[in-house]
């Protein structure tokens, strides 16, 4: 698995391939920035954010994201860097802010919460579904710490879902028209790898591919939940994994040097960089948000 770009994240997350404009996506947290990276070019480009950018998603139109800010939802637009104010997410919760997030299969954006809080993280955040008539609501699933890993199957009747904390990936029934959701059950359990489930995608295949923080780990889980395929990367913390390329069959993986010391930092230099890797499997188009925004 090698790395691309000099540069070295914080926190890097989101990652998304727009199969439109041939570019791949990501934000550093901290940083509060949105990147993207060209492999035809092999040019980089970044925009600062108001305030920290969690996670986003494409949108019907080219020019434009869905923001997961901290505090809330906003729209962007590339070519004027005008930034629109959508819903604010749980202001009475001063402990929290957005985190993981992606559109499920019928363009709607599913998204969880982060607890900010020092020392032993509380389930506090719960998980939300902003539609396409850009209501938002809450979704009936039990809080999370660090919500993380949404994602879902190739039909939409398959949600995934995690809270780093318990090192549990769940998933539950989703209907694709309604929204409804159905009862939660494990799909990997805690004891079942190594390190925290953090972002996750499914390939064409239906198998879901998770980032092991803490393990310097990518692994692919078959839909019945069977341990698949294990990549090792060059950085204790990888965070998000998305399928790009022209066939759709690279790996693209964040990573991130978070609360990592100096020497740890000098042990694993690659912490925060970008990797790729060549698959014999393709990934799917991601999903974007349909709500019309412009």
């Amino acid at each position: 698995m090698e790395h691309f770009l000099d540069e070295r994240h914080e926190l890097g997350e989101c990652v998304l391939w727009c199969e439109r404009t041939g570019r791949l996506l990501w934000t550093d947290i901290p940083a509060a920035a949105l990147w993207s990276y060209s492999p035809a070019t092999g040019r980089s480009l970044k925009w600062r954010m108001p305030e920290r950018l969690c996670c986003f998603a494409l949108t019907d139109s080219d020019d434009c994201l869905l923001l997961g800010l901290a505090s809330g939802l906003a729209s962007f637009r590339f070519s004027t860097g005008e930034l629109r104010h959508i819903v604010e997410v749980e202001a009475g919760l001063p402990a929290t802010r957005l985190n993981d997030g992606r559109c499920d299969r019928q363009g709607r954006f599913v998204f969880g919460m982060f607890n900010q809080e020092d020392g032993p993280k509380r389930a506090l955040g719960g998980f939300y579904r902003l539609n396409t008539d850009l209501s938002l609501e809450r979704l009936p699933l039990a809080p999370a710490a660090i919500a993380n890993s949404i994602c879902f199957s190739p039909d939409g009747r398959r949600m995934y879902y995690a809270d780093s904390v318990t090192r549990e990936i769940r998933y539950c029934d989703y209907d694709p028209h309604s929204g409804a959701i159905g009862a939660s059950r494990v799909f990997v359990a805690a004891d079942a790898a190594p390190g925290e489930p953090d972002g996750s995608c499914i390939d064409a295949e239906g198998c879901l591919w998770t980032t092991r923080w803490g393990a310097g780990q990518v692994m692919r889980y078959t839909p019945e939940g069977r341990l698949d395929r294990v990549l090792a990367l060059a950085a204790p913390q990888p965070s998000c994994p998305a399928f790009g390329g022209p066939g759709l069959s690279t790996l693209y993986l964040s990573s991130a040097w978070l609360g990592m010391t100096a020497g740890d930092r000098l042990a694993a230099p690659l912490s925060g960089a970008m990797f790729r890797h060549e698959l014999d499997l393709q990934g799917l188009p991601e999903s974007r948000f349909l709500g019309g925004l412009r």
